[in-house]
């Protein structure tokens, strides 16, 4: 597939135009620190520090001799992320510099947002202009920043695009590419090998597309703790027998949200050689209706010798990820991460900003909601509600992939998988969206990253790296 250009900082020797970072609070003592034009000028445009405004101070020749950033107060800085981001769209050309009194996080924070800025999906129609350059604040880990942006726009990219071009095969397709680029090795299982291999639900769920389903299977690293991230592939879900109605199909090519995501992740990993040993597994398939669909009522063997019985075919992304985690169980890694656009629920209790994760681990929690808001990239942690395992297990069969009542979704989905991860001591479930649904700093509307810049942040604490 054809990838968004990664974003680069400008080189430090090109002239830049300085972005002054102008806060709210004591916005009166900085002016009174300028010169008389300045403050004229800025009097007369009612520029005053507030969060996200933008202004040209002109040089004599009526070029821009700088700009001041609005940056706010604590408040508004809570509520908006990525503020510089806003300097990025509004100055569109040119090369700049930041200047202002932040903290390193806040720094950090404002590079990143100006380089995510410059994300255009534009495979299918327009083409991707360049944006405005920022020159790298000093005291930044340039470097590493370019990175997260790289594999955020390739989580972007993966899910933006439609079906048509990221079937199971394409999705396969990535990865390599990204293996190649790292060096890493993939080993993949497709189609009806999936069954002498033992994925039987990953076989189950993909076998009536026309594209093949199958268990990619990525490796990097040859020391060091292990990681193992596994995403969720659904690469089109009609829901299966039981259809989704057409307006809740419409997104469904992001039902690889979790793939994306953990791609992205496997990226900035290996891009800045983190001293870990890397397993992704991806479990692709296409949900589709066919003669030989998975039916309601079926039930299934999983890898791991649990029965399931099918109450309802659009509750499949457990199932695929159900052998791939019970593979990654039967040589237990250090830490095992699983990441899905699993369920609904989690969209109701916590809307589309935030990530929820589930994990029996308290040390691992607190990591990770630190990482969390130390990067911008918002988690909340769930409950893994032992007293609800009663709701998927219906007695016909060891689960139940759909328990009925609506009750505790996102909590069930959780304890579901939590049955195929038996032997790994550090495990987190993260139920994410995928999609950004109204445009915001340097987050346009369409597929993004979620959890990933926290899990980066978290794991050399997590793995004592």
């Amino acid at each position: 597939m054809t990838q968004t250009e990664p974003p680069r900082f400008a080189a430090p020797d090109l002239r830049a135009t300085p972005v002054r970072i102008v806060p709210k609070g004591g916005f009166d003592d900085w002016l009174a620190t300028q010169d008389e034009p300045v403050r004229d000028w800025v009097e007369a445009n009612g520029f005053d520090g507030a969060a996200g405004q933008i202004l040209r101070l002109p040089a004599p020749d009526m070029s821009v001799a700088r700009v001041l950033l609005g940056w706010g107060g604590a408040k508004d800085r809570a509520r908006s992320r990525f503020l510089a981001a806003q300097a990025a769209t509004a100055l569109k050309t040119g090369t700049y510099a930041l200047d202002g009194d932040l903290t390193a996080n806040e720094w950090e924070e404002a590079a990143l947002g100006w380089l995510l800025s410059s994300y255009r999906f534009s495979r299918y129609a327009g083409k991707s202009e360049p944006g405005p350059q920022l020159r790298a604040p000093r005291g930044i880990d340039a470097a590493r920043i370019e990175a997260i942006a790289a594999g955020e726009f390739l989580t972007r990219d993966l899910i933006n695009t439609p079906a048509s071009d990221m079937g199971p095969d394409a999705l396969e397709a990535a990865v390599r590419d990204l293996a190649r680029t790292h060096g890493a090795e993939v080993s993949v299982t497709t189609g009806d090998d999936l069954l002498t291999a033992n994925f039987p639900m990953i076989h189950a769920v993909g076998r009536a597309a026309d594209r093949a389903p199958r268990l990619i299977d990525m490796r990097w690293g040859d020391s060091g703790p292990e990681l193992v991230l596994v995403g969720k592939g659904v690469c089109f879900d009609t829901g299966g027998l039981n259809l989704k109605p057409g307006a809740s199909m419409g997104l469904m090519k992001k039902d690889m949200g979790g793939a994306a995501t953990v791609l992205g992740l496997a990226h900035m990993i290996m891009a800045t050689g983190l001293p870990l040993r890397l397993r992704v597994l991806i479990p692709a398939v296409e949900n589709s209706v066919a003669g030989n669909a998975f039916r309601p009522g079926d039930i299934l063997t999983a890898r791991n010798g649990l029965t399931v019985e099918i109450n309802n075919t659009d509750a499949e992304g457990r199932l695929v990820l159900a052998d791939a985690l019970a593979l990654a169980d039967e040589t237990p890694p250090d830490l095992m991460i699983c990441m899905a656009t699993l369920t609904g629920a989690a969209r109701v209790a916590v809307g589309p900003d935030l990530a929820p994760f589930f994990t029996d681990d308290d040390a691992l929690a607190m990591a990770l909601q630190q990482a969390g808001r130390r990067v911008r990239d918002p988690l909340w942690r769930m409950p893994f509600h032992r007293p609800y395992e009663t709701m998927i297990e219906p007695g016909i069969a060891d689960l139940d992939n759909a328990p009925s009542g609506g009750f505790a979704g996102s909590i069930t989905a959780a304890l579901f998988l939590d049955r195929f991860v038996q032997d790994t001591p550090r495990f987190a479930h993260f139920d994410i969206y995928g999609w950004n649904p109204t445009a915001a700093p340097a987050r346009p509307k369409g597929g993004v990253g979620m959890g990933a810049r926290a899990l980066f942040d978290a794991l050399p604490k997590v793995l004592d790296l």
